[in-house]
């Protein structure tokens, strides 16, 4: 296996491991809500779960493609593959991730996600982290 094949891999690897946490963080937040977990209202971990839909709903509605993508069929073609070449486990997780559809539909799909996730931030705030610090002044229990 060429080293271009391999990174090729390893984008498409990375690749769905964004999927997964745009798609899983919102069911974490949604499942998280309802069953009091403090840590899906961490201001931080909702600030890039926002920021990385908000990339891909912004890629998207420009028309702009993937650089993930874009990088992937790049290094296939200098490993001399086609797009659908490559390991079994990148075949596996390219073929999770792509499927044939018209572009408007991947918008649509990519605008609505966006908005829930949205809606989560203004339905269910996020909150900054408290500190259970105490001052140096105070005794102990």
């Amino acid at each position: 296996m060429s080293l271009y094949a391999l990174l090729a891999d390893l984008i498409v690897v990375i690749h769905a491991i964004w999927v997964s946490v745009v798609v899983l963080g919102l069911l974490a937040v949604l499942v998280g809500a309802t069953r009091g977990w403090g840590w899906v209202r961490n201001i931080w971990f909702r600030l890039i779960h926002l920021g990385m839909i908000g990339v891909v709903v912004c890629e998207s509605v420009c028309g702009i493609p993937c650089p993930l993508t874009v990088w992937e069929d790049s290094l296939r073609r200098a490993a001399g593959q086609a797009v659908t070449d490559g390991t079994f486990i990148g075949r596996w997780v390219h073929d999770l991730l792509f499927f044939e559809a018209p572009p408007w539909v991947f918008t649509t799909v990519y605008c609505l996600f966006g908005a829930a996730v949205l809606g989560t931030m203004i339905l269910l705030p996020p909150r900054f982290p408290t500190s259970t610090r105490r001052p140096d002044n105070q005794p102990s229990p």
